[in-house]
């Protein structure tokens, strides 16, 4: 048994695993001890996993789908945010308080360039 079964188990360690389940099934005459590990029970928990497995990856194509979803509506909705500071720009000019409550700062706000003195 693993000592932190929190951690998915590594991908070489399945597919050994698959491949050892594959070859208990030709085994004729297996009968364990524990009743845990007969083949009717180890089938069921490979179905379990594959079930699981099937699911999780459904799940992570359908985040991923939102998430681009999610994404490109973010954008429209920047870009369209940025096109009407534009147009406000253009409509009430680049000193105008429509401006300014949109969060941009008027010209007259900005410093004046002062010249450095030589010493």
């Amino acid at each position: 048994m693993a000592k932190d079964q929190t951690k998915r188990v590594k991908t070489d360690d399945l597919s050994n695993d698959t491949v050892s389940y594959d070859a208990l099934k030709a085994v004729t005459g297996y009968t364990p001890a524990n009743s845990l590990y007969t083949l009717a029970n180890v089938k069921t928990l490979y179905d379990n996993m594959m079930t699981a497995q099937t699911t999780e990856t459904q799940a992570e194509k359908a985040y991923n789908t939102a998430r681009d979803k999610a994404t490109a509506a973010e954008w429209a909705f920047h870009n369209s945010i940025l096109g009407c500071k534009d147009q406000v720009r253009a409509q009430f000019g680049k000193d105008s308080n429509e401006l300014q409550a949109l969060g941009l700062k008027k010209v007259s706000e900005y410093k004046r360039p002062t010249r450095k003195k030589k010493e």
